[in-house]
């Protein structure tokens, strides 16, 4: 008689559980106001320098050209910027073409695509693709950066610190520049 009370008290509180409680949110028929996203683009200028790391391939094939594992970059940072209304990380999709190797005489074309995140102090990294057109030994690779971005009255002043890899040669590069909320 005792487990039959203790069974029934189980099964009444249950009930009066289920019938107490809302749905799931995962389960609500009521939907959650959609997020408001704020969208910008952030396009400016960038300049910098990059560094071929170690005596790989890729640094014996500039040697053959005689280009120095220094160069200097140029050219324009392409960013869409989404972010949720109210604050909160920022959702970064960049591409950066650039042209490098003008000291030297020469002009080597590269472009990274890369998708991220900026918090809203500023920090930022991102990961993707880089293709180095021009080289025979290491036309692809992946690229990782890191930077801040700073606030200078309205005008967004990047620095950012990226790591390409590849099998035949990996590189450093620093670039900075600017970007007008357009």
């Amino acid at each position: 008689m005792k487990k039959r009370s203790v069974t029934i008290v189980i099964a009444v509180a249950a009930v009066l559980a289920c019938l107490m409680s809302g749905p799931a949110t995962a389960q609500s028929v009521y939907p959650k106001a959609p997020t408001q996203l704020n969208e910008r683009n952030m396009g400016g200028p960038r300049l910098g320098m990059t560094y071929v790391l170690g005596k790989g391939d890729l640094y014996t094939e500039m040697q053959k050209k005689n280009i120095g594992p220094m160069m200097s970059q140029f050219g324009w940072h392409f960013e869409y910027d989404v972010i949720p209304d109210g604050g909160g990380p920022a959702f970064v999709i960049q591409f950066v073409p650039l042209l490098s190797g003008v000291e030297y005489g020469t002009i080597i074309p590269s472009a990274s695509l890369l998708m991220g995140i900026r918090l809203p102090g500023g920090f930022e990294f991102g990961l993707g693709p880089n293709l180095l057109p021009g080289s025979k030994i290491a036309p692809t690779s992946i690229v990782m950066a890191i930077g801040k971005s700073f606030d200078y009255g309205g005008v967004s002043i990047p620095l950012n610190l990226a790591f390409t890899a590849n099998r035949e040669g990996n590189r450093v590069t620093l670039l900075f520049g600017y970007a007008l909320n357009k």
